[in-house]
């Protein structure tokens, strides 16, 4: 998967996030569940983009680092939101199971970007 393909998958992660939370009822636990969901949900897309942007390899690192716990921090509180009992949708697996991988990915992407640049330095 290249850069823009990963783009286009972690904006899509934001826009079905913001969908399934607009379909849901509101109640005061809900609305504050789905704020930090929205929160770190979007910031997933908007953090890579900042990487890609990066100005160095360290700057690369730290921005990857920030997206892969924005991303597991959306597994969380998916997590909360379905075992709460609050909400039942069929929607909610296929959430998990994206922010599980891009929390993977991002894993994956940060820690070949470590090995790169400790090889690197090793020169």
């Amino acid at each position: 998967m290249d850069k823009v393909e990963l783009k286009k998958r972690t904006k899509k992660f934001a826009t079905d996030i913001i969908r399934f939370v607009e379909e849901l009822p509101r109640s005061r636990s809900i609305d504050i569940l789905t704020h930090q969901l929205l929160r770190s949900s979007t910031s997933v897309g908007a953090n890579y983009r900042s990487a890609c942007r990066g100005k160095s390899t360290a700057d690369f690192i730290n921005k990857i680092v920030i997206v892969e716990e924005e991303a597991d921090e959306s597994i969380y509180w998916l997590e909360l939101i379905e075992e709460s009992g609050l909400v039942n949708s069929p929607t909610l697996p296929g959430l998990k199971k994206e922010a599980n991988e891009l929390t993977a990915i991002f894993t994956a992407i940060g820690k070949t970007a470590k090995e790169n640049q400790k090889l690197n330095n090793k020169k």
